[in-house]
């Protein structure tokens, strides 16, 4: 009985190991197309409220062109941190027609929050200084299959 005690102890110990490895890792969640006039965008879209919670945390680095799309379900002021994210970003917090209402730069690991400054429903994070370089800014409109264009 002893012995099965210890197997069991080291067998649980293991599991919460793994578990805990997995909640570290980055997610990689399926794409859609999105358009910034004439740059194409490949966001990953965040939909569950474990995809939206755990967002780009633990990612490295992202492709140029590639960001983050997070769908709520209505239209409410959001706020996002930096927490586990070691990539620095820029969100854009969206309206339900796709133009953007203001965007901010986010330091990497901060638990500083980042709000909109209306209620959305759609926030796009993509590398930081990227909407800046492609002249994008609030009221720009982006275009895509979530937007009611």
């Amino acid at each position: 009985m002893h012995i099965l005690l210890k197997v069991l102890s080291v067998t649980c110990i293991a599991m919460l190991a793994f578990s805990a490895g997995a909640q570290d890792a980055p997610q990689h969640l399926k794409s859609i197309q999105l358009n910034a006039g004439m740059h194409l965008i490949r966001a990953e879209v965040a939909t569950t409220p474990g995809e939206l919670q755990k967002g780009l945390m633990f990612r490295r680095d992202l492709n140029t062109n590639d960001g983050m799309l997070f769908v709520f379900e209505v239209p409410q002021p959001q706020c996002f941190w930096m927490k586990n994210t070691p990539t620095p970003l820029t969100i854009a917090f969206i309206a339900d027609d796709g133009t953007i209402v203001n965007l901010a730069d986010m330091a990497p690991f901060s638990e500083r929050t980042h709000c909109s400054a209306k209620p959305v429903r759609f926030t796009l994070e993509m590398n930081q200084g990227w909407f800046n370089k492609h002249g994008i800014k609030p009221g720009f409109k982006l275009s895509g299959a979530p937007f009611k264009n």
